[in-house]
């Protein structure tokens, strides 16, 4: 490329008669200065003479001795050797609609004479320009080996491509119509890619393929394994005639009847396939011109642009942020004016330069901002424009004129004024700036804003929001004063960032060396404060005063975001969490990266006023909550929009603030590591004083293997580990969004408001770095259901159960307890044998032994230690809590699925946790709460699960002496309690029973417990009602039975029936598993079969589960898992014949999808889009001063999908999506009825008086879920989607996985019989 841009500029040269001026006139010209690009966009001036720049860009030109002679020969022969492959590739690029041809650069004649050009045969030769004076000289080139060759096969190419052209032409003729579309005869031109062939270019081959029928051309689409077949089948006979013609071979003769079959069953197919087409173009074509909501526009340019724009608005906002106006102006000019990282800039970039200027009221600024949002092609949008009024409204000298011309101009662009006041995000008193500057010119005018949301499109929910007479919305068991003060200590400790809360082993007694320990780490904690506050210091004066480039993103900007002190706080605090077995830098750098982010934010939103609004409405609010105050028809969304626009005044609550990239945070979190690791440090002797003093580092940065990969790690120093070990702590410190709420959470409002007061949270849990979900739910029309019914779980309080805390404390501080979970301490761990790897007296194998011991023993502490301190976190949090009432803000993941936002403790966690919850508010049992209790006793245990209800409610009033004796002796009595599944769980149900037993009245009883209902095998009950499988729905509950199907316990059955027989025709291994079946072996595969478990997964839980087994010989477990997970999964497929159907077409859609380059992509039936974020992986290295951390992004969306990936996940994720909008739709309306609901996924919680209400409105809403033409749906979405744009022509690959695709996505499996409605009266459908 460098030589045709020398030749480029030669020939321009020769264009000025450059040539002729340098020969006569040289002199005249010493001082001509030229600007000459440079390769990164910038201009640069050189001050040189024509002749002293020919001489150094074309030194060819003239040569002066033979070696230039020969040199420029030599290249003047590799010019020649370029145009002529350039022209052969535009001969073989199939031209479009305008025959567009490649432009060449013409090469300099040397000195006069005319090269000859070998160009392509029949080509016109084209001609030099040569100086109109001066010598000529002619140099006699021959022709080199590369251009004879290059010639030669270009000849050879010639004389194949029309031999071929004819042959193709002649059969065309001779077979329009029966052509296999599989054959290559017919495809592109030899050495093309699949271009779209015009049908201007008017060629024999052309017009002939545009006869072909479309059925014709879309065989391939419907049968594809005959289509390849046929397509072989021709290219052999093609062969076999060549052959043929040369040896004289026969002909194969085929059956005249069976070729009769063949072509009567290939009409009767062309006719249904031509069916099928006409109908799905009428229906695509409908699709294509109607605007619907559901079909979202990719834009792949902003994607590819969308990090690095985040970035460029993260480093401008925190340059803001600091002060640092000057430095963010520099950054911004300086981006804009190269052409190549201008791309990169988008209106909201310039705008947030916009907003500084409008502040400090300088009007001339703004206009300049405009100018340069001109300059790069951008419009203004309404962020601009609300900067500018916002401008003019703080200077009182602003021309009225000028006020009308802005807003004359934001008309013209087709932005209304209310659109100002209803989509701005507005900060401090830019709101009333705004309107202060419009009533300027229209002095009447007030914003017009909607408070009510648009309805929901979903006709599942419809009556819900449009019928309320008979809803009754639970309130709060509080006072309105009770709520407000809430708000004040929740407001506060997210103000700070952290809570500090006691250890629960702060129960222990202090003993002297433990006073020590806390005392030397309370001395060396404030040193370690003093140097990592000097050495921030000094790194940010580095930092600030290097960065010589304006257009580099560095760090410094970040560093300023807070004070230096709250750094060092966060670095001191993630050295006390550090494990003794040390952490993955790239974890750990995330960690703190974050914690600074999360501060960040909440100055943010202190600095934008926000704060003062916030109590405001949320006071307002909690009468909407409170026991004293009226009744209200609204759900809290609701209300919480109705109050923000009474409070329309000052900044806006909701978004604005940009999240920092993953790079940028784990940029910032490595910068921090190293200077921990650099600067922290402790006396050697420190323990012992028996050691030579000396300092040494207290981390280290090292480096280890994770499967393959090599990864940087952080460890602490042993001594620090001990002190820490042994001083045992009585605090605690945590990030305020690990502890639950002290008040109701924000009612979620939108995509980027709700859930905590001010620490930022997503409404929806992604990959690091993942913004492909946040597009599509900002894109999505009405997000109401799913809204309403996270705030209708958030909206739970909860208590805690103290008496059985203190059991648990008690047995935690002891020595824990492996059969009820509870982790022992450190010091019941193995120790780790240590040796000497050189001692000659241990011979190899003993060496490898005792190294295999070490190992073991180190990964059994580093497990120990993480359950440990797992369980301590936990409890330490539920002890903090005792007296408090409290709750659980939620979000969801990607499919739906929703979760407590506080990660350690919540109801979703182990059976300690789940045991210690108590829902807040109490009921009376009632007349049946007694039994459901008891019934729900049974269910814990795990002991009756084929027993009805009345069996376990019998099996319970039999075994109520144990019942009442582990209520009252846990410890020391009976324990029957511990050999239940969940003890735990079961001892609080045990506690609870016996007070309400013991109570005057058990039916006035006020309990607080929370009864289970639990899905049988939820998954498969949602693919039996897809395909309305009878069998299958009543292998899972669906169909009313008098007991509970299990669908486990079919599935062992049925295995066991195949080892039967296979045992009776003498296989051996079939003969091995005698009694050894049973329904425990097949469990797990059969849960996870429906959630896209492999036969390779389904193997190694077998082979688990018989190793579990004692007396099973473990030498055939390889044979036993490979033959049983085979007999599973054959079991599973007659059971659920529907099931398998489904699952195969979902799996075979995401395929397809995925190989024509889209991720998978639906809308679950209450309308929240889905997108699996799947993609190939992708490298990209961190740079820093400690080490590259090598990220692999698979969630990239620039990035072709994971095929294997996107097809497996498919099907299970679908699922998944489904059963939580059962789960949605049931806690909306639970709490239109009053009731008090939470989740775990499928298993449902509400009082005991309640159960039966819970229970009818969950089997509803099933049945309104499953009566909706689900697949259909997805199907019709996936057509609109994927299969909206038809190709143009029918002759390339891209067209047959078109219509494959198409075809497949219309076929939608066939339902059985199973009639719907049968599940309300299902009474193990939930149980």
């Amino acid at each position: 490329m460098s030589l045709l841009r020398v030749c480029a500029f030669a020939k321009r040269l020769s264009r000025h008669s450059l040539f002729e001026k340098w020969a006569v006139r040289a002199p005249l010209v010493h001082h001509c200065q030229l600007r000459v690009p440079t390769r990164d966009g910038a201009v640069r001036r050189i001050s040189e003479t024509p002749s002293q720049l020919q001489r150094r860009n074309v030194s060819f030109v003239i040569p002066k001795r033979d070696d230039a002679k020969k040199r420029g020969l030599e290249q003047s022969h590799l010019l020649d050797v370029l145009e002529a492959r350039i022209q052969q590739l535009q001969y073989d690029i199939v031209l479009d609609v305008r025959h567009a041809k490649l432009q060449f650069l013409k090469k300099p004649s040397l000195g006069g004479g005319v090269l000859s050009g070998h160009g392509p045969k029949g080509a016109p030769k084209e001609k030099t320009d040569t100086p109109k004076s001066g010598k000529t000289l002619k140099a006699k080139s021959q022709p080199s080996r590369w251009m004879e060759k290059l010639t030669q096969e270009k000849n050879n190419k010639l004389t194949k491509q029309q031999h071929l052209q004819q042959k193709i032409q002649k059969n065309v003729k001779e077979k329009p119509t029966t052509k296999p579309k599989g054959s290559k005869s017919i495809s592109a031109l030899p050495g093309t890619s699949h271009k779209t062939i015009s049908n201007t270019a008017s060629t024999p081959l052309i017009k002939k393929r545009g006869s072909v029928k479309l059925s014709d051309e879309i065989q391939a689409a419907v049968t594809p394994t005959e289509t390849a077949a046929a397509a072989g089948t021709t290219t052999a006979a093609a062969r076999k005639e060549s052959k043929g013609k040369q040896k004289g071979t026969k002909k194969p003769v085929a059956s005249k009847k069976g070729q009769e079959e063949d072509a009567q069953a290939r009409a009767e197919e062309l006719a249904q396939v031509e069916e099928l087409e006409r109908r799905l173009s009428q229906q695509v074509s409908q699709w294509t011109s109607s605007s619907n909501p559901l079909r979202l526009q990719e834009d792949p340019e902003a994607n590819a642009c969308g990090d690095i724009q985040l970035s460029i608005r993260s480093y401008l906002e925190a340059c803001v942020f600091s002060g640092d106006v000057e430095r963010a102006h520099r950054f911004l000019l300086s981006q804009h004016r190269v052409m190549s990282r201008r791309k990169h800039l988008s209106t909201d970039v310039y705008n947030i330069m916009m907003r500084v200027w409008a502040k400090k009221g300088t009007l001339n600024q703004i206009g300049r901002i405009f100018i340069l949002l001109e300059e790069a092609s951008l419009k203004p949008n309404l962020g601009s424009y609300c900067t500018a009024l916002e401008c003019m409204g703080r200077n009182p000298k602003c021309s009225p004129k000028v006020i009308t011309r802005c807003l004359s101009q934001m008309e013209e662009d087709g932005l209304s004024v209310d659109y100002l006041f209803s989509r701005c995000v507005f900060r401090q008193d830019e709101r009333d700036m705004v309107l202060k500057a419009v009533q300027v010119v229209r002095p009447d005018y007030r914003p017009g804003l909607n408070a009510s949301p648009a309805p929901c499109a979903s006709s599942l929910v419809h009556d819900f929001y449009t019928q309320r007479a008979d809803h009754q919305y639970p309130k709060l068991d509080f006072t309105q004063e009770e709520l407000q003060e809430r708000f004040k200590l929740q407001l506060g400790m997210e103000q700070a960032c952290t809570a500090t809360i006691d250890s629960v082993e702060a129960a222990k007694p202090v003993t002297e060396h433990m006073a020590r320990m806390r005392e030397l780490l309370a001395d060396q904690r404030a040193q370690w404060q003093k140097i990592l506050l000097q050495a921030l210091r000094e790194s940010k004066m580095i930092l600030a005063n290097t960065n010589t480039k304006d257009y580099r993103l560095n760090l410094y900007p970040y560093l300023c975001v807070l004070e230096d002190k709250e750094y060092v706080d966060i670095m001191i605090q993630s050295v006390a969490n550090l494990p003794p077995s040390g952490e993955s830098l790239k974890i750990l750098a995330r960690e703190l990266g974050n914690r600074v982010y999360t501060k960040y934010s909440v100055r943010q939103k202190h600095q934008n006023q926000m704060v003062d609004k916030l109590h405001n409405i949320y006071n307002d609010y909690t009468d909407l909550l409170a026991k004293n105050t009226k009744e209200y028809n609204v759900l809290p969304s609701e209300q919480w929009c109705k109050l923000e626009t009474d409070h329309s005044s000052g900044p806006s609550l909701q978004g604005g603030e940009t999240h920092w990239p993953y790079i940028v945070s784990l940029e910032l979190g490595t910068f921090m590591v190293d200077m921990m690791v650099k600067n922290l440090k402790i006396n050697s002797d420190i323990l012992n004083s028996a050691f030579e003093r000396k300092l040494i580092p207290i981390l280290y940065h090292m480096y280890t293997f994770r499967s393959t990969r090599q990864v940087g790690f952080i460890k602490p120093h042993p001594i620090l580990t001990q002190m820490q070990q042994d001083a045992m702590e009585t605090k605690l410190t945590f990030d305020s969004y690990v502890m639950p709420m002290l008040c109701p959470p924000v009612p979620w409002t939108s995509v980027k408001f709700g859930a905590y007061l001010l620490t930022p949270t997503k409404l929806m849990r992604t990959v690091e770095g993942a913004t492909q979900h946040e597009a599509l739910l900002e894109k999505c029309q009405n997000l109401l259901p799913v809204l309403d019914s996270l705030n209708q779980l958030g909206n739970c309080a909860w208590c805690i159960n103290k008496p059985l805390l203190d059991i648990i404390i008690s047995i935690f501080n002891d020595r824990g307890s492996d059969k009820l979970d509870i982790p022992p301490p450190l010091s019941e761990a193995p120790k780790v044998p240590h040796f000497i790897a050189h001692d000659p007296a241990y011979t190899a194998s003993e060496k490898a032994h005792m190294k295999r011991e070490v190992i073991i023993a180190k990964k059994k502490c580093s497990e120990m230690h993480s359950l440990r301190m797992d369980a301590l976190y936990k409890l330490s949090i539920a002890n903090h809590m005792r007296d408090e009432i409290f709750w659980f803000p939620h979000n969801m993941d990607f499919r739906g699925r929703t979760y407590p936002c506080p990660p350690y403790f919540n109801h979703l966690g182990s059976d300690v946790t789940r045991a210690v919850l108590v829902f807040a508010e109490g009921k009376p049992l009632g007349p049946k709460g007694m039994d459901w209790l008891k019934i729900h006793l049974v269910n814990l245990t795990g002991l009756k699960k084929r027993s009805s209800l009345d069996g376990r409610l019998e099996y319970a009033n039999s075994i109520m002496e144990d019942v009442l004796d582990s209520a009252d002796n846990p410890l020391n009595g009976k324990k029957w309690w511990m050999d239940a599944d969940e003890p735990w769980q079961a001892l609080a149900c045990c506690m609870e029973i016996a007070n309400a037993v013991r109570s005057p009245d058990p039916t006035r009883f006020i309990s607080h417990f929370p009864v289970h209902q639990d899905g049988s095998c939820n998954g498969l009950q949602h693919y039996a009602a897809l395909g309305r499988d009878v069998i299958g729905a009543t292998s899972v509950n669906l169909m009313p039975c008098d007991v509970p199907q299990d669908v486990y316990s079919g599935v062992a059955q049925q295995v066991e029936e195949f080892r039967v027989r296979d045992a009776r025709s003498g296989l051996k291994i079939a003969q091995v598993l005698e009694g050894f079946i049973s329904r425990k072996v097949v469990k797990q595969t059969v849960m996870t079969v429906v959630y896209g478990v492999t036969r390779y997964g389904g193997r190694l839980q077998i082979e688990k589960r018989l190793k579990e087994i004692d007396e099973f010989p473990k030498d055939h477990v390889w044979d036993a898992s490979h033959y049983l997970v085979r007999l599973v999964f054959s079991g599973l497929k007659e059971m659920f014949t529907g099931t398998r159907e489904i699952q195969d077409w979902l799996t075979e859609s995401a395929r397809l999808i995925s190989k024509s380059g889209h991720t998978v992509e639906w809308v679950t039936p209450l309308g929240l889009p889905i997108i699996q974020p799947y993609h190939r992986t992708r490298n990209q290295v961190l740079k820093s001063t400690m080490q590259h951390i090598n990220l692999q992004i698979s969630h990239d969306s620039k990035e072709r999908p994971d095929t294997v990936k996107q097809k497996n996940a498919f099907p299970p994720n679908f699922i998944h999506s489904l059963d939580s909008t059962h789960m949605m739709l049931t806690a909306l309306h639970c709490y239109s009825a009053g009731l008090t609901f939470v989740s775990v996924h499928d298993c449902f919680w509400t009082h005991a008086l309640t159960v039966d209400t819970m229970n009818k409105v969950c089997r509803e809403q099933f049945v309104a879920l499953h009566s909706q033409p689900i697949l259909q749906e997805l199907s019709n979405f996936l057509l609109q989607k994927y299969c909206g744009g038809l190709p143009t022509e029918a002759n390339n690959k891209k067209y047959q996985e078109y219509r494959r695709l198409m075809l497949l996505l219309a076929k939608v499996p066939q339902t059985g019989d199973f009639d719907l409605r049968r599940v309300k009266e299902s009474t193990y459908f939930f149980s």
